[in-house]
């Protein structure tokens, strides 16, 4: 059952927050939606997605992207759902790139998270079954999202290329099997046998992808960010891009960081992008 626990009017649209008892991570969840002027059950929207990163919830991409003018102009609803369940009842770390806040868009098989870190199945299966069924949109969904939530973008459109009309990300963790944050959290949530971490990697997975299901993607990442060498590492999804000619651009943007002052910059953008394929 949904709880709407905020509405508020923005660019003709309206923004809402909402609070659901979740089957996939058996705890309470809160999502955002925007849904943009005209949006009703007789003009149903198209949907982007938004995945968030570390530490973020669903107020992050909302309050601070700058997203909603254009989104309006452009017919798009969007869906931003909290990184990870919360709760009294729910395993943390005192940690920010681990357990509530850090849910990796995975589906944990190690105790104590395997219960409720199971973002995975809410992103790919819950959310949109709750969203189409209570909202004035259609199936027609794109994906996007920054950091984790890039990794959690790139990766859930590559295992669900039917489910998606496109994939775009700024700042992702598109290798995490190679990098300190994806290693620490898939050894927490997936355990030591790095053969179970392929399926959640985003370079692994297009290395496998198959032509027939190829979606078009846009990465943006600032040449400034701190976490650029160490942790993002999009040479090497770019790599493998151009090993399977898959249709990806990457775009370097000189003198952006890792925050949302990068992504309120190109979001208009990444909006473009998406809107050519939800409308066609």
């Amino acid at each position: 059952m949904l709880e709407n626990i905020s509405s508020v009017k923005v660019s003709g649209g309206w923004h809402k927050q909402y609070t659901h008892s979740a089957v996939s991570t058996h705890c309470t969840m809160r999502f955002a939606v925007f849904l943009p002027p005209g949006a009703s059950e007789s003009n149903k929207v198209p949907v982007l997605y938004w995945l968030s990163g570390l530490t973020c919830t669903d107020e992050n991409f909302m309050q601070k992207a700058g997203a909603f003018k254009k989104a309006a102009e452009l017919g798009i609803a969007i869906v931003a759902p909290d990184t990870s369940p919360r709760g009294d009842n729910v395993p943390n770390e005192d940690s920010y790139d681990f357990a509530q806040g850090a849910g990796f868009y995975v589906n944990a098989t190690q105790a104590p998270y395997n219960t409720h870190f199971n973002m995975y199945d809410y992103v790919v299966n819950e959310l949109p079954a709750l969203i189409e069924q209570h909202f004035p949109v259609t199936s027609t969904k794109a994906i996007s999202g920054h950091s984790m939530g890039g990794h959690g973008a790139l990766m859930i459109a590559l295992k669900n290329p039917q489910d998606y009309v496109s994939a775009s990300a700024f700042s992702p963790i598109v290798n995490p099997i190679n990098c300190p944050w994806g290693v620490k959290a898939f050894t927490g949530y997936l355990g030591a046998d790095k053969t179970t971490w392929a399926q959640y990697d985003s370079c692994k997975l297009m290395a496998k992808a198959e032509q027939s299901n190829y979606l078009p993607m846009l990465v943006s990442q600032g040449d400034a960010d701190n976490f650029l060498d160490e942790q993002l590492k999009p040479q090497n999804l770019v790599a493998v891009a151009k090993q399977k000619d898959y249709p990806l651009t990457l775009e370097m943007q000189t003198g952006y960081d890792h925050s949302y002052f990068f992504i309120s910059s190109f979001i208009d953008q990444h909006l473009v992008f998406h809107h050519q394929y939800l409308s066609a």
